[in-house]
């Protein structure tokens, strides 16, 4: 607003009004409260994470020209399908926080969600700690992802399993170290992670004699065994990180997204190119989890973004974690079939009813 100083000089008619308190109208200072409170607005940034639905990319098509998920070292097969990974738009946070006004417009639209920033990232975190977990994560859900497949085919390989780190007063303490490498327990190879849980329930309160690979040698210790949170499996007390060696070679063309959520229609799309024919046949499928090596679907964030991300790019069936259905009832966008899916083999199950357009048998959020 501009605003014209006075002179104190005298004119014909008129009367210098220096000395003489300025009034303003109710008009300008309403102009002025609201200007103040837009810049405060601008300037002042807000603890909030705005999640808004993102591109989907077909994990069987191609992506910047090139495959997204390149299968080498076995015949692959085309599908005449979509299977898309759905992502999340995420704006704030540590790397770049937002203003009051972002976290006021992501509140007024009903298909964003504002999110108190200490949720999601713990207090100190710094942008680049967030950039680096979420390559991580996806680096993760891409091993596990082929890990799964391929055991859902019966291919076979091979599963090393190392010590992350030991928890502290814990029965290992003291006997195992970050970087073991599980050999055996009780003189049975550790060859995966299903089959370490067998042997550790065998050994219960028994204890079992570990072997690990250590500095390039062979070292034993007795470890006496601790209840799981389930209160009934057998733990070490340690932290694990599986390694694969697979027999195909599986690169993913996908760089700009972080995070484990992809991990399920991964694991799809390398199942679909390893099959003749096209499981999916000619259905735009789109979906989202997390996957483990052996087969688990698991919840992931963002759930009705993703659902509004299926449906802009015209996909007619999401395949969703049954640990997220609550978030899914009552959310799913028009023209959108959503089925839950708690393992792979039932995200396949339902990829080949959607292809035969039958899928008013299986469970959709609420009906399992």
């Amino acid at each position: 607003m501009k605003r014209t100083q006075s002179t104190g000089k005298t004119t014909a008619g008129t009367t210098a009004a220096r000395g003489r308190p300025r009034r303003w109208s109710l008009p300008t200072v309403s102009l002025v409260a609201t200007s103040a409170l837009l810049v405060t607005g601008v300037v002042l940034p807000a603890p909030y994470v705005i999640e808004a639905a993102g591109p989907t990319f077909n994990t069987v098509g191609a992506h910047q020209d090139k495959q997204l998920v390149e299968i080498q070292g076995a015949p692959t097969y085309p599908s005449d399908g979509e299977l898309d990974l759905t992502t999340v738009y995420v704006t704030g946070g540590p790397s770049g926080r937002i203003n009051s006004i972002n976290a006021l417009l992501g509140w007024l639209d009903p298909s964003d969600a504002v999110i108190p920033e200490d949720t999601l990232y713990p207090p100190e975190t710094t942008g680049q700690e967030v950039d680096d977990s979420n390559a991580a994560a996806m680096a993760s859900s891409q091993d596990e992802s082929v890990a799964a497949a391929l055991d859902y085919l019966g291919t076979p390989y091979t599963t090393t399993l190392s010590v992350h780190a030991v928890v502290e007063g814990g029965p290992a303490q003291g006997k195992l170290r970050a970087g073991d490498e599980l050999v055996s327990v009780d003189g049975s190879p550790v060859t995966s992670l299903g089959q370490l849980r067998s042997h550790l329930d065998e050994a219960g309160s028994e204890g079992a004699d570990v072997t690990v690979r250590r500095d390039g040698a062979t070292t034993t210790e007795h470890v006496e065994l601790t209840r799981g949170e389930d209160g009934t499996s057998w733990q070490l007390g340690v932290y694990l990180v599986p390694s694969y060696d697979f027999p195909v070679d599986v690169e993913f063309q996908l760089e700009q997204v972080g995070g484990p959520s992809a991990g399920m229609m991964f694991a799809l799309g390398i199942i679909e190119e390893l099959t003749p024919g096209s499981m999916a046949g000619d259905e735009h499928i789109a979906g989202t989890g997390t996957i483990t090596a052996d087969g688990a679907v698991g919840p992931i964030g963002g759930i009705r973004q993703k659902l509004e991300g299926a449906a802009d790019s015209g996909a007619s069936y999401f395949l969703a974690p049954t640990e997220n259905c609550s978030e899914v009832t009552g959310h799913v966008p028009e023209g959108l079939t959503v089925v839950e899916v708690a393992t792979l083999g039932e995200a396949v199950n339902a990829v080949e009813q959607a292809a035969a357009g039958n899928v008013s048998g299986l469970p959709s959020c609420g009906t399992r």
